[in-house]
């Protein structure tokens, strides 16, 4: 399953610095706007502690994290969606991508310079989402035509047109159309920006990372969404560090994990994921599905041929296995169950499954 989370933000607010943090890649990070002109992708592995203890009782020869993607665009000025800056043509790269994530500039620094002057939160996150929200208005006007027309002589193309009126209305309430009512499905098709679910990044100093006052008011600018704290030159320096060094530095400003781990977290959670494991001695890996997929379409996303022959899956959580030591230790207590058709697989799940092609 790929899947893959576009950042946006204006330009100066962190974002290259993260996405360089995230993906560990040297991608240019200057001080001034457009720096980015191509977007970067890099693919990240979603940071998972039960991988090393399972490869350790099977003797796995690797360890193979589940992977987010993240596409990282230009900066995003007024006047994007209209053609100011670079314009639609950055935004049209991350249309693809299955959630967005929006890195907000709370960090002062006045080497960096800030593209409107001034630090302002709540004043960026309107300018971003005015900007999505105008790009999916004419996404929407420049496919109602063809919609209209297929929906003169194909009746179920009506709901389609419904669901693109409605969103059209929502957008010009100035409201984003995750926030609406609308069966987002029916227009899965014109991959709307402001239809996706969204991540929020608050990038501040790291003395603040501590200042709970200060991330209160913040999480209510994007409440009910959760919203993620970090600082992007903190997060680039502790991935060049050895896990050791990396713990103390987490330390020393009063953090357990790093930002980039609750990303990774939060994004799953969001996009309604969770993984389940397998092991041997070649390897041990994280599955990405979604909440509620059953056992045959886990077995799926190893291989088509798996959930066509699907007969059984072996299951055994990963918390029963790490306790009793060894699978067999663990069938011998009664935690190992075969499960059928209809078993909906949990996050954890140690799977091993019997199939027939």
């Amino acid at each position: 399953m790929s899947l893959s989370i576009g950042i946006v933000g204006l330009p100066n607010v962190g974002k290259s610095t993260l996405f360089n943090a995230l993906t560990k890649n040297n991608v240019l990070a200057a001080n001034y706007p457009f720096a980015t002109i191509e977007p970067n992708v890099g693919v990240v592995g979603v940071p998972d502690d039960r991988l090393p203890k399972l490869a350790k009782i099977y003797g796995s020869e690797k360890i193979l994290p589940a992977a987010l993607s993240f596409v990282d665009i230009a900066g995003i000025v007024k006047g994007a969606s209209e053609g100011a800056g670079l314009g639609n043509k950055f935004l049209a790269n991350i249309r693809e991508t299955d959630a967005i994530c929006q890195v907000i500039r709370v960090f002062n620094d006045g080497d960096v310079v800030h593209v409107d002057g001034k630090i302002d939160p709540a004043s960026d996150m309107e300018t971003i989402n005015t900007e999505l929200a105008l790009a999916d208005l004419q996404t929407l006007e420049k496919a109602l035509p063809r919609i209209e027309k297929e929906a003169r002589v194909n009746k179920e193309r009506q709901s389609v047109l419904d669901a693109m009126k409605a969103a059209e209305a929502h957008l010009q309430s100035g409201k984003p159309l995750s926030s609406s009512k609308i069966d987002l499905p029916e227009l899965k098709e014109l991959h709307l920006l402001t239809a996706k679910p969204f991540l929020y990044v608050f990038n501040v100093d790291a003395a603040e990372l501590g200042d709970e006052e200060l991330k209160k008011k913040l999480a209510a600018l994007v409440a009910p969404a959760e919203a993620i704290f970090l600082d992007a030159k903190t997060e680039s320096e502790l991935v060049e560090l050895s896990d050791e060094d990396a713990l103390e530095l987490l330390q020393s400003i009063g953090l357990t994990e790093p930002g980039l781990a609750t990303l990774a977290r939060v994004g799953f959670k969001t996009l309604g994921l969770q993984t389940y494991l397998t092991a041997g001695p070649k390897e041990t890996r994280a599955w990405t599905i979604h909440n509620g997929d059953t056992a045959p379409m886990a077995a799926g996303v190893i291989h088509t041929d798996f959930q066509k022959g699907f007969i059984k899956a072996e299951i055994v959580s990963f918390d029963d296995l790490l306790e009793a030591g060894s699978v067999a230790d663990a069938k011998s207590k009664g935690k190992v169950r075969m499960e059928g058709k209809d078993y909906v697989m949990a996050d954890g799940d140690v799977v091993e499954f019997r199939f027939n092609v």
